[in-house]
């Protein structure tokens, strides 16, 4: 499942949400602040998009992913990019996802280093 979460960075990096769309479904749920919590396929969508809108370019490098079992991992990514109002944007990230039984996004959370370039 290591290569789920392989897939799913490349499948973001695109910033197209075409390739988001087959990772969720109306039960996934995912917290990226500085948003609260969303449930479901479409507001997760609109999620997305509203954060590729505020970034001129964006790219998330992974480091290393730990098998933390049951189908859920724990990975460290960096973050980089140029936000349109905002300049040069870079962050450290740690997530926690969890995969269904069919592949599909159960619960993501992402925790930043630097949470004031949000505000």
């Amino acid at each position: 499942m290591e290569c789920k979460v392989t897939e799913f960075m490349k499948d973001l990096n695109s910033l197209q949400i075409k390739n988001l769309e087959k990772w969720f479904n109306t039960e996934s749920k995912i917290w990226i602040p500085p948003a609260g919590e969303i449930v479901g396929v479409g507001r997760i969508l609109a999620l997305f998009r509203a954060i590729f809108r505020k970034y001129e370019n964006l790219e998330w490098n992974v480091g290393e992913i730990f098998n933390l079992g049951n189908e859920k991992y724990f990975y460290e990514s960096t973050s980089k990019g140029f936000m349109s109002k905002s300049g040069i944007y870079s962050n450290q990230i740690c997530t926690i996802i969890s995969f269904n039984e069919n592949g599909k996004i159960k619960f993501l959370s992402d925790y930043f280093k630097n949470t004031a370039c949000f505000h």
